[in-house]
């Protein structure tokens, strides 16, 4: 048992320590909302990018939809943790900050990697979505969103789609279109006459820059919170350590 007088000192440390923890704790919990905001904006504004880059649906809105709710979870846990004054809530609590670090610091590299290969593959994937246009399949909705919110027709521009066999019987989607009262299918059919009408910048240059920025900052979210937890491991292996070496008892 520590002498009286060193445990009055310890006191004022631990006191300190869990202020600080919780105060973490509370940080941690609304890096959680912004992670699940993340997911949120990503699952409603990238979907259709991501579809076309991986020509499947892709999980990784929900797996940062999944990472913000369990952290907003164990940062309530922390708070509590830290409360408590129990040593193997907070060590416990100390191993799952750990392994968010290393899950989000993967999650940030592979983010960093993967907006680089996007241009790699994103042009193949356009072009094809583009060549097999039938207005009514998964690609092809996603062709007509990306056109219609980015202000784009084509890959490169709006006549990549006279080679298609969806020009040769309807024209030109409508979804290319600056307005649609002004867009009549001979329009449509008709290159020369269409120029006036839809939008004439290629989407394959401004898909790559959307995506790019966009997973981007999605990359540096996750490295600066994943480098957040460095500092709430150290919080609670500090006050773990403290209450258990100076048998420090919540009254």
């Amino acid at each position: 048992m520590s002498p009286p007088s060193r445990r009055l000192q310890t006191k004022p440390v631990i006191t300190c320590l869990k202020t600080f923890l919780i105060s973490y704790s509370l940080i941690f919990w609304f890096t959680g909302m912004i992670l699940l905001a993340v997911g949120v904006w990503g699952k409603v504004s990238l979907e259709n990018f991501l579809f076309l880059a991986s020509e499947e649906s892709t999980n990784a809105p929900y797996v940062l939809i999944g990472t913000g709710a369990i952290i907003v979870i164990f940062g309530l846990f922390g708070c509590y943790a830290t409360c408590r004054g129990s040593p193997w809530m907070l060590k416990l609590y100390a191993m799952f900050l750990t392994l968010v670090f290393l899950a989000e610091l993967v999650a940030g590299i592979s983010g960093f990697i993967f907006r680089h290969e996007i241009k790699a593959n994103l042009g193949t994937a356009y072009e094809n979505a583009v060549k097999f246009y039938n207005s009514t399949d998964s690609s092809s909705t996603a062709v007509d969103t990306i056109q219609q919110s980015l202000h784009c027709c084509g890959v490169k521009n709006y006549t990549d789609w006279s080679d298609t066999a969806y020009f040769k019987e309807k024209g030109i989607p409508a979804s290319c279109c600056k307005e649609s009262a002004k867009c009549d299918p001979e329009t449509l059919k008709d290159l020369d006459k269409a120029e006036n009408e839809v939008y004439t910048t290629g989407c394959f240059a401004m898909v790559t820059s959307v995506m790019e920025s966009n997973l981007g900052i999605i990359a540096g979210i996750s490295f600066g919170i994943a480098f957040f937890q460095l500092i709430g491991i150290f919080l609670a292996c500090c006050l773990s350590r403290y209450i258990t070496n100076n048998q420090y008892e919540m009254v």
